[in-house]
């Protein structure tokens, strides 16, 4: 893989697992520097730093970046990987856990974003790259809390774009399709009947199959290196054509 991000320094949080954890792993081997913060960074990468960070605590969030900032002098990559799901209607879930995927999914972005400004400013080549979801542009059954908020990140990643362009900060999004992540994982185990269940999904992408969580970070890698200059306020669906393809059935 090239090693067009040497020197750079990039922060994902949920890097300990998943697509973050394969996204820690693609921005390393293209030379970055590669913190993962995450609630537990014990089982970050090999080679990538873990930093203990809650994103639905500004003070935890705050206390992270700077850690990055001093020890390693500077930050150009941030991409915003945590998040939750949430399964049901609009009648399903309760205040509550409104409130708490909202904060996690989306508040926590703005609270990891707003403290890496200052430090991205200073960088010559920087970029955030904020994970949705094909949740944000499809309507999707059982999903109603969880597409809220992935549509309220694509939306502010045009917000947050048109913002600090001016001041050299690109940024952009993901949307991936459904993927095969720990996640994911266990809503099968939890299914009636999870091959079954593993096939739907399957069929429902155009491809056939579930995204491997290692394409989607080959796309954050795109959107977050040099190479991606003239590419900003926009999203790449990583998702086996389910946006935009109808296929006749086989």
């Amino acid at each position: 893989m090239s090693r067009e991000l040497k020197d750079s320094v990039a922060i994902v949080t949920g890097g300990a697992s998943g697509i973050g954890a394969a996204i820690a792993e693609k921005l390393q081997a293209a030379g970055a520097s590669v913190v993962a913060f995450d609630l537990r960074p014990e089982a970050a990468p090999e080679g990538v730093e873990g930093v203990r960070c809650d994103v639905s605590d500004d003070a935890s969030v705050r206390a992270a970046v700077e850690h990055v900032a001093s020890t390693y002098g500077r930050l150009d990559i941030v991409v915003n990987n945590a998040g939750i799901g949430a399964q049901g209607t609009v009648e399903t879930n309760d205040d509550d856990e409104w409130h708490r995927v909202w904060d996690i999914n989306v508040v926590g972005l703005v609270r990891v974003s707003r403290a890496a400004l200052p430090h991205l400013r200073q960088s010559p080549s920087a970029a955030i790259v904020n994970t949705s979801s094909i949740a944000a542009t499809a309507g999707l059954p059982q999903r109603a809390l969880y597409t809220a908020t992935k549509g309220a990140v694509l939306s502010l990643t045009r917000a947050m774009a048109a913002d600090h362009l001016r001041e050299g900060i690109r940024v952009n999004a993901v949307n991936p399709g459904t993927a095969d992540t720990p996640w994911i994982g266990r809503l099968l185990d939890s299914a009636p009947d999870p091959a079954a269940e593993r096939a739907a999904l399957e069929a429902r992408q155009p491809h056939g199959r579930l995204v491997s969580a290692d394409e989607v970070a080959g796309a954050v890698v795109y959107l977050a290196s040099p190479s991606s200059g003239s590419t900003t306020g926009t999203a790449i669906a990583v998702d086996g054509g389910m946006q935009e393809l109808r296929l006749r059935p086989a």
